[in-house]
């Protein structure tokens, strides 16, 4: 079964999620606002797709972040993680862990290969 990560309410996951019934796959859902990843979920993504997949520097906390505050975050992937973990609006969404690896953010293309 697939395993897909976010925020409920964001467009992004509302797509991956309207995609996904319409393939008919069956999926998990973890509600980053509900409960934060564990450390080894998110080890694995950056080992897997690296920070600059799986930061999204885009996004408004990011900006209200102090630069310490980033600066502390890149520091060391221990800081980063834990920044993340803290601050779970940082992480790309979504994220969907498949047989084949992690698809980070919404990819049509690459949903339909799973069917």
């Amino acid at each position: 079964m697939l395993k897909i990560y976010g925020i409920k309410n964001c467009s992004s996951m509302k797509k991956a999620f309207d995609l996904l019934n319409e393939l008919g796959l069956a999926y998990q859902f973890y509600d980053y606002k509900k409960q934060a990843p564990e450390r080894e979920t998110i080890k694995a993504w950056l080992d897997a797709k690296g920070q600059d997949v799986i930061l999204n520097k885009k996004g408004t906390t990011w900006r209200k972040l102090s630069e310490q505050e980033q600066q502390h975050a890149l520091s060391s992937e221990d800081n980063l993680i834990e920044t993340l973990i803290t601050h779970t609006s940082l992480i790309k969404r979504p994220v969907l862990a498949t047989q084949q690896g992690y698809i980070v953010g919404f990819d049509e293309a690459a949903y339909r290969e799973l069917v």
